[in-house]
């Protein structure tokens, strides 16, 4: 099984990269490095081998990641319009970690173009491969910004297609030229084994691009490193992710499908671990290993000595604030979901923090990323549920009630423009939901939005719960349960908020088209956000009946 080893990532010419820096500050210790840059790779000296990543980028803070093949020192300069570069000297990193190490970066200018470059040096000082990448800082002052989100990379089997261009909807998003992007979950697929090729319904032979790691489930803390790695080999991510920087969050396939704390497998793939917290201890050090997030505090990057937290919230100027949620650490067991109780999946801590610093956000929208939908029924096997509802339209039960927490507290609070953007069922829709509808009346009305995959199997669409009083607007899914990518149904939405607070949403597919959009206007005392313009593509509406999915997993 062929194994590639990539040395560089593709520069894109979208953005103009300006030179210069002023007033940086960083976590790391600052220093000028002791030898020039090498020119391509350098055999001797330690080489780079899954491109750059920038993530949690705000409009002064923000963190750069990257991988060498050896030990060393990692040697960050970064470089803002108008004035010289400087030179910071990041962590030493080992096989410990993989090779991988993060740098946090305070005190960047807002509202700028940042380029920064990255290499690492050995134990005699010596920098070997560099490569280099670009973000765009948010705008405080006329808080305009665009950006898109996504879920599911490299799910069911279906890989790295070189035949096909590899994941080439990653290059479709990067083409909107976002400021920044929302990876909402199943970033990996750490239960998926790849084979190298796959016959599709139609007869097309699909071809993967393999590694060891990715061939079976995993097991061990390689394996889940391997599965990042795997994505990272994709030129498409490389490139998005060296010049857009990204809010990573997880899901259940980082660990295993539909998984939860406590969770004794029954499968025989599991042969040598079978403990849930177990595994998802190894997944949960490798997300944080391989995704550029600080610790959920926003004060330094996580190690494996300091630990971490997932659920975060990043700043993106006066009119966006996004609140990264982490519905799978603190999440109940997957039972029928009708229990009369308040049952987790967010957890008291998260909950309680959601609230509070949604009241604090001064931001004209507050958009919460979920890696979970609100209102779809999710099923894991016969009997239980997955996700938040339950498939019973009445009161709030099991993890219903807890969701009913948070939309009470929202609107006890005044809180104003709540969105809610999500991933998870592999398919795109567009829910609206109000209390005129709804069994559950104590809550302001509010959007969801579901995009989604972006390399992976198709499905849909899902059962809407009536609890929340949801109304569908529009849903375009699979034709077929586990549709291939190269059908071209792979889904990722769009936002773009204009200085006056506009908020325009679109649902896009696989080469860009916009499937569905609609224009938000900020409300001021009023019942939640208000419609301006309608909405295309409400045709699919017409096949939104629940399909069985069979045994396949999503």
């Amino acid at each position: 099984m062929p194994t590639m080893h990539i040395t560089d990532a593709p520069r894109p010419s979208r953005r103009t990269l300006l030179a210069g820096s002023a007033g940086l500050v960083t976590a790391g210790a600052l220093g000028q490095a002791t030898a020039p840059r090498a020119a391509g790779l350098v055999t001797d000296r330690p080489a780079l081998t899954s491109g750059l990543q920038l993530g949690d980028v705000s409009a002064t803070d923000g963190i750069v990641w990257s991988r060498a093949d050896r030990p060393g020192r990692m040697i960050v300069r970064i470089a803002t319009e108008g004035a010289k570069p400087t030179v910071l000297q990041g962590p030493w990193t080992d096989p410990t970690r993989d090779c991988t190490a993060k740098l946090q970066l305070s005190g960047l200018t807002p509202g700028a173009h940042h380029e920064v470059t990255v290499s690492f040096a050995d134990d005699e000082g010596r920098e070997g491969e560099s490569v280099t990448g670009s973000f765009r800082t948010a705008d405080e002052a006329s808080g305009a910004t665009t950006f898109v989100w996504t879920g599911d990379t490299a799910g069911q089997g279906w890989g790295i297609n070189p035949e096909l261009g590899g994941m080439r909807s990653y290059a479709a998003m990067a083409a909107t030229d976002p400021d920044f992007f929302i990876h909402s979950g199943d970033t990996i697929y750490a239960d998926g084994p790849m084979e190298e090729t796959v016959i599709e319904p139609d007869g097309h032979v699909w071809r993967n691009l393999l590694i060891d790691e990715v061939t079976h489930v995993a097991q061990e803390l390689g394996d889940f490193r391997g599965r990042h790695r795997y994505n990272l080999m994709d030129e498409n991510i490389r490139a998005m992710y060296a010049h857009v920087p990204v809010l990573a969050q997880w899901d259940d396939h980082e660990t295993t499908n539909n998984w939860y704390p406590g969770e004794i497998l029954d499968d025989p793939l599991y042969d040598r671990e079978n403990r849930v917290d177990v595994l998802a201890a190894q997944a949960r050090r490798a997300f944080f290993e391989y995704q550029p997030l600080a610790d959920g505090k926003g004060r330094r990057p996580w190690t494996p000595e300091g630990g971490g937290r997932i659920h975060r919230k990043v700043a993106r100027g006066r009119h966006l604030d996004v609140f990264c949620l982490d519905m799978r650490t603190h999440k109940s067991e997957n039972t029928a979901n009708t229990e009369d109780r308040l049952t987790p999946i967010l957890g008291a801590e998260q909950r309680h923090w959601l609230i509070r610093e949604l009241k604090r956000s001064q931001a004209t929208w507050k958009v919460i990323a979920a890696d979970l939908p609100i209102g779809l029924v999710v099923p894991d096997g016969d009997l239980a549920q997955e996700g938040v509802g339950n498939a019973d339209a009445g009161k709030p039960l099991g993890r219903e009630q807890e969701i009913a927490w948070v939309l009470k507290a929202i609107k006890d609070a005044g809180i104003q423009n709540v969105v809610w953007l999500t991933a998870d069922v592999h398919y795109c829709a567009a829910h609206h939901y109000s209390p005129e509808r709804a069994a559950f009346t104590e809550f302001d009305p509010f959007w969801e939005f579901v995009a989604g995959p972006i390399n992976a199997g198709t499905f849909g669409p899902n059962d809407l719960d009536g609890t929340f009083g949801p109304h569908l607007d529009f849903v375009k899914h699979a034709g077929e349960p586990n549709e291939s990518p190269r059908v071209g149904n792979q889904f990722f939405g769009h936002v773009a908020i204009d200085e006056a607070g506009s908020f325009t949403v679109s649902l896009r597919d696989a080469e860009g088209a916009v499937l569905y959009t609609r224009t938000l206007q900020p409300a001021e005392g009023s019942e939640g956000p208000i419609v301006d313009t309608g909405r295309t593509g409400g045709s699919a509406l017409a096949s939104a009946q629940q399909q069985v999915m069979g045994s396949i997993v999503r």
